[in-house]
């Protein structure tokens, strides 16, 4: 098979650009400067794809609703159950890592097997919502899981300064209500991080900029998809000559000396 030719296969293997969401590994973070104001931003860097589709579920299937399942990562074979290998073998994609469902709206154009990559899906300005795990905190106490203040340090409050407190409860109620804010379990729970917005796409190294922190550790797995928000890109400010900033100079662009007459 030629270079052409290969390069032409894996282009009829993509999935359709209508198809906004990868999954990916957080890298870390950094600071890098925007696409806009020439401004540092503090983003986290995200290696994503590329997602093989595993299985495409319709509402007109027996399933019922629409969704997409991804791949992402590498799995020996010898690790994977047969029931797992034989979904993987039908859609002629090698055994991987994670598997996660996205819904959607509609599955017109997506088919097993098809590749997600970064390469047009994503582009500076978007806003994406990041799905994830955040990192386990184990047993935490009040004070760090829910902020609470703690007691007095003075008149005779000893070992009682990260105390919860009274749980109010009383003789026709003495037990914990659900939901009671107590000391327990903290993390290792499922997160998700509305409208980050997309600083800058590296298609050749597959990585992606967003602006801020998303949940999970470094090396864990997250899924990025357009935002379910009504506005999905950044758009710029219409900014007067009359608007200045912090130090005091005119922002936008100036009037004219006719103008100013």
């Amino acid at each position: 098979m030629t270079e052409k030719t290969a390069t032409e296969a894996t282009v009829a293997k993509r999935a359709p650009a209508a198809f906004r969401a990868i999954l990916g590994e957080k890298v870390g973070m950094t600071q890098v400067y925007g696409h806009r104001d020439n401004r540092l931003f503090g983003v986290t860097v995200v290696k994503a794809g590329p997602c093989p589709v595993l299985r495409v579920k319709s509402a007109q299937g027996p399933d019922g609703y629409n969704a997409v399942q991804l791949t992402y990562g590498v799995r020996p074979e010898k690790s994977v159950l047969k029931p797992e290998l034989g979904q993987f073998q039908k859609a002629g994609i090698p055994p991987a890592r994670w598997v996660r469902e996205v819904r959607v709206q509609g599955v017109k154009g997506i088919e097993a097997g098809q590749i997600v990559v970064l390469e047009g899906i994503f582009k500076p300005g978007d806003y994406v919502d990041v799905q994830g795990t955040s990192k386990g905190r184990g047993f935490a106490g009040v004070m760090k899981r829910h902020g609470f203040h703690g007691m007095p340090a003075s008149h005779g409050s000893s070992d009682k300064e990260r105390s919860p407190g009274s749980l109010a409860s009383r003789r026709s109620l003495g037990r914990v209500l659900p939901g009671q804010r107590m000391a327990g379990h903290m993390g290792h729970a499922t997160e998700t991080t509305l409208k980050l917005e997309v600083i800058k796409v590296d298609p050749r190294e597959n990585l992606i900029y967003l602006a801020g922190p998303v949940p999970g550790p470094k090396g864990g797995l997250v899924t990025i998809a357009e935002t379910v928000k009504a506005k999905k890109r950044y758009v710029e400010p219409v900014r007067l000559a009359s608007q200045k900033d912090k130090m005091g100079n005119v922002i936008g662009k100036k009037p004219t000396k006719a103008a100013a007459k």
